[in-house]
């Protein structure tokens, strides 16, 4: 009888964890600007989720675009928009906002958040919204913070778990097809070109593409995939490319949205991108991506084992003030798509 009580006990046990895990909501708190910050702590969020067997939700800001390329990853529940900005007032602004905030977390009943920062508003907004299981950066210690270490070190301290995993967006197959037939996309060397930038000192000039582009010419047939915004100077960029030879080999990408864009850059055989949204977006996705890094620190381009990174000639490094857009080699850029390729 007492092994039955002992065995009737640890299945009790087990059922009760499993409906635990069902219903654990955890929320992952990422207050940093853009795509590609986003895109950098998807390893993270994803070593969470497998630890505890659940999806997490994201806590975001909405220019991040989470929305836009993460509604098919397995791995997220559910994005809510940060809205907060430090040039003008929103939601989630100033001293009502810590308030709306905590208010607004609390109706997901959040078990667990892990906290991808330092700041000591988002820990008492966490605790004003009822969660009770906090996990987070030390406090106060945002200066010279690591982007990638930081996180690192988080996963391991409260869930010893060592993560070196590369970012993953997951896409459905079905739309990867649908966008093969839509554009015509066939057996050619198919190369998406991320020319577009957020600012004038990443954006790599047409003539270094075009340079690229003529000695491809010359390996093998090849399809051009343009990414890029509608900001002036990157349309301006598109148009001369467009405005060369290459132009019936060339696809602009600028009308579609990031879901739309999403299965289109999943069809390309490799990707040469500035440091872009497009970069990150293309290495996540699993196509190998040439970084074409001019004035951002050297880990945007390189924290993934599919970015093959090129700096400006001349330079050890580069980092913000670098400004080397004009000596970034299209023949070292070539000679690394050769060994990707081959």
């Amino acid at each position: 009888m007492p092994l039955i009580l002992l065995i009737v006990k640890i299945y009790i046990k087990i059922l009760i964890s499993k409906v635990y895990k069902l219903i654990m909501k955890i929320l992952a708190v990422q207050n940093r600007m853009g795509i590609g910050d986003t895109v950098i702590f998807l390893p993270y969020i994803r070593a969470i989720s497998n630890k505890f067997g659940v999806p997490v939700s994201l806590l975001v800001k909405e220019n991040s675009k989470a929305n836009e390329f993460l509604n098919q990853t397995n791995y997220i529940e559910e994005i809510i928009h940060l809205e907060r900005d430090n040039k003008i007032n929103q939601k989630h602004d100033g001293f009502k906002g810590f308030f709306k905030l905590a208010s607004d977390l609390k109706k997901y009943n959040f078990d667990k958040v892990f906290i991808f920062n330092s700041s000591l508003r988002y820990n008492l907004i966490s605790r004003y919204a009822g969660i009770k299981q906090i996990f987070q950066y030390p406090l106060f210690e945002k200066q010279n913070q690591h982007i990638t270490e930081s996180a690192k070190k988080l996963i391991k301290r409260y869930l010893d778990i060592e993560t070196s995993d590369n970012p993953e967006i997951q896409i459905d197959n079905d739309l990867v097809q649908k966008s093969a037939v839509k554009f015509n996309i066939n057996d050619e060397l198919n190369v998406l070109l991320g020319i577009g930038g957020s600012g004038p000192t990443k954006r790599i000039p047409s003539k270094t593409f075009l340079k690229v582009m003529e000695k491809l010419e010359t390996l093998k047939k090849c399809r051009f995939f343009l990414a890029t915004g509608k900001n002036e100077d990157e349309q301006k960029i598109l148009m001369e490319i467009l405005s060369t030879k290459f132009r019936e080999k060339c696809v602009a990408l600028d009308n579609l949205s990031i879901k739309e864009t999403l299965p289109v850059i999943k069809n390309c055989n490799v990707a040469i991108c500035n440091d872009t949204s497009f970069s990150h977006l293309s290495s996540a996705l699993g196509i190998k991506t040439i970084t074409l890094m001019a004035d951002t620190p050297l880990i945007y381009g390189s924290y993934s084992t599919n970015m093959y990174p090129i700096i400006p000639d001349g330079e050890v490094t580069v980092s913000h003030n670098t400004r080397g857009k004009d000596k970034i080699n299209p023949d070292k850029i070539y000679e690394k798509l050769l060994s990707i390729i081959n």
